[in-house]
Formats: C-alpha cells, structure tokens, sequence
C-alpha cells in the first residue's frame, strides 16, 4: 500500500497527515517543533511501513528548516510545495475554502498521492554545496545590506552636510569606503569637519589602513571641508551628526560582515570539484561562483534538461498562446538570487571578444542592454549545463563559433 505524507509547517508546532493510494486517512498527529516532535514523527512514519529501502515522501509548503533537514538527512523524498499550488488543490475538495491545519497537511499529503510527477522533489545536495549555499546567501544579504545603508546615508548627508559627499566621489571610493568611514566616524558634521587640521587628518587616514596618496588625499578633504557651506541650526546639526556615526556603524559593520563571509565563501567554493569547471567561465570568479553553486546545487538530476535549468534561472522566454493570441515575455518567477548572480556574471564577461560580440549582435538585432544580458546568460546557462554534466571546462570557442561572413562571395 502506497502512503504519502503531508505536513503543515508552523513555527511552534507541525500537523502531520499520512494517507493511502485511495487517497483514505491513515493517521494524523500534531507534533512540537522539537527533537520530541521529530522522534514522533519517526514513529509514526515507522507504523504506516516506512522503511529504509522504501521510505514515505513528504510534503511540506517550506524548504527550510530543522525538521526539514532533518527528514532529507534520511534519504527520503521532501517535496516543498508552493503554498498557492496547495491553495488551488483546496479548493478541489472544499468549494466554501474552509482553511484548517489537518486539512492543509492531508491536501499536502494529496499532492504526492494524484501529481507526484508534477512535482520535483528538494535536491539531494553535497553536506559542502549546502554550506556553499548558506555563505553565499549571507555574504549576499550582507552586500545587499551594505548597499542599503550606503544609500541611507548618502540621502542623510544631503540633508545637512552635502560637503562628504563631495569629499567621496572618487573613482572606486565611496560612502563604504574604509576612508569614508573613518572620516565621518570623527567628523559627522560640517563644523567639526572644518576644525579637522591636515596631521589629524593623515593620522585618521593611516589607522583605517590607507597607504598611499595620504598628503594628496588629506590636502584634498581639508580643502573640501573649509569651503563655504550652508548649515542646519546648531543643535539641529548636532542632532543629525549623531544619527550620522549610528549609521556610520551599522555601515561599517555590514562591510566587515561582507568581507569576512566573502573569504568564508571562497574558502568553501575552492574546495568543491565544481569550483574548477565554474571558473574557467568568463566573468566567474570565486564570489560569483559560489553564488551560482549554491543555487543550482550538485545535484545533476535536479533538471531534467538545460531548458530546466534556465527556467529556473529566469533567462529562458515565457510564451503566452491562445487562438491567434501569441505573446513572448521574460520570466518574472524565477530564482532571485541566481538572476541576481548572473546580471554580475555577465557584466564580468562583457570584455571578453566572443561574448562582446555577441551581445553587440542582439543589440544590432534591436534588444536592449537587459535583453541582450539575458540572452547571454542564457546561453551561459545552456553550456554550463552542459560542462557539468560531460565535466570538462568551458570552451568559447565551442561556445560561440565563427559566423560566416555572407558578405563574401562562397566558392562554386
């Protein structure tokens, strides 16, 4: 007999519903989101003939986790369930859309039982790849976070002290700049940055790490900081000076946090046997690298084919017919993380002949610069799944052969 497993995830507590292949009640629990509530979880999987060799899929809304985890661990099937799916499936059942925990989990449990095949399991992940995923993740979140602050403050500045950001627009300096953090650290506002002499100024540059152009850069701030300037009320600017090294230390805080994951995920990725395939792409990098890694996994049967891959990527068109109706667009639901990490990849790639020239050929054809980005990306995908999947690294010129010129005449 056919038993299917469903569980509706909650923050405290999990309700679990376990039916036949005729789709009848054969047991249901509420369990604690616990190492008791698992063990329980175990025994009743054990009492509807869950084995080793045959063990019972599970259903669940989420893919994150202890008990997840735990249940992947064992080897058994764990599909996570998009929660507008199990709200269609519902409503086959219930027309009123009464919403209960025991009704979820046995919808959930239904799933398995009638659209299996429709559904793909959570991948079977190296224990190094998902420590990959979960560095990348952070170190993105904490770059996004860094970016963020960055622009909080830049719109902070432009309030009361429109000098620092004229101090700060250099070439590769900026707001999150170890110079500019440490100068506002002890100057958040106008009328102490105008008292600020050129040796304080060299010292504070020296303790943030900064070698050269030390004179030249301080010459430069003091210069900025002694011009003539508007100014808020005194206790106003005092005020707002404050709030300024309250963001200063966040920002800081969130660069320390970035780079200090950055040589976590480099470490991690140069460890995986992907890493090599990975970056002998153009434009790849460790980062990037492990971003993209940690989102596609090392698992090869987690697409059944590159048209997969680029689905789930967000790079592959979606079309839209109905009778005469026709209509092509870009892929909105797709993985964010990994779109994110191709936009770099590609950027990265640009310098390199045969991927400018191809994206000069869509730009020519009349794509715009996210179009021409996206196709690229992929045609990146198409060959980096192939790579994986043959394991041998990539080639450009396999990648993106030579077009025939039609302007010269072909021989007889």
């Amino acid at each position: 007999m056919a038993i299917t497993c469903g569980i509706d995830w909650a923050e405290k507590h999990h309700d679990v519903a376990l039916i036949d292949e005729n789709g009848k009640l054969v047991a249901k629990q509420r369990i604690s989101d616990n190492a008791e509530g698992y063990r329980r979880l175990l025994n009743l999987l054990a009492e509807a003939g869950d084995t080793a060799e045959h063990p019972i899929p599970v259903a669940v809304e989420t893919a994150r986790g202890l008990l997840i985890s735990c249940l992947r661990a064992t080897g058994r099937k764990v599909y996570s369930i998009n929660p507008m799916a199990v709200a269609r499936y519902r409503e086959r059942h219930r027309v009123t859309r009464a919403k209960s925990d025991h009704a979820d989990a046995m919808a959930l449990a239904n799933i398995l039982r009638t659209d299996a095949d429709a559904h793909r399991p959570l991948p079977a992940d190296s224990e190094l790849v998902q420590a990959i995923a979960v560095l990348a993740r952070a170190q993105q979140d904490a770059v996004w976070n860094r970016g963020q602050l960055s622009n909080q403050l830049r719109s902070h500045l432009k309030q009361y002290f429109p000098a620092a950001l004229e101090a700060f627009q250099v070439r590769g300096i900026g707001l999150d700049s170890r110079e500019a953090r440490a100068v506002l650290a002890v100057a958040p506002d106008p009328t102490t940055a105008a008292k600020l002499t050129l040796a304080r100024l060299g010292s504070v540059l020296r303790a943030c790490g900064r070698q050269r152009g030390i004179d030249a850069w301080a010459q430069r701030l003091l210069a900025v900081f002694a011009g003539e300037q508007l100014h808020q009320l005194p206790l106003v600017e005092q005020a707002m000076g404050r709030q300024t090294q309250a963001l200063v230390l966040q920002l800081d805080a969130a660069c320390r946090a970035a780079d200090d994951l950055a040589e976590a995920v480099a470490e991690a990725f140069s460890q995986h046997p992907d890493a090599e395939i990975l970056t002998s792409f153009p434009g790849i990098g460790p980062l990037t690298g492990a971003r993209v890694l940690g989102e596609i996994g090392d698992d090869r049967t987690r697409f059944r084919d590159a048209r997969g891959l680029k689905a789930y990527a967000g790079s592959a068109p979606i079309t839209m017919a109905s009778g005469k109706s026709l209509v092509v667009r870009h892929r909105t639901v797709k993985n964010q993380r990994l779109a994110a990490a191709g936009y770099v990849w590609i950027f990265g790639a640009l310098p390199s002949p045969q991927v400018k020239e191809h994206y000069d050929r869509r730009r020519a054809a009349g794509d715009k610069h996210t179009a021409a980005m996206r196709n690229l990306f992929n045609r990146f995908l198409g060959c980096l799944y192939h790579c994986l999947q043959t394991r041998q690294t990539f080639d450009p010129d396999k990648a993106f052969p030579t077009r025939p010129d039609r302007s010269e005449p072909t021989a007889a």
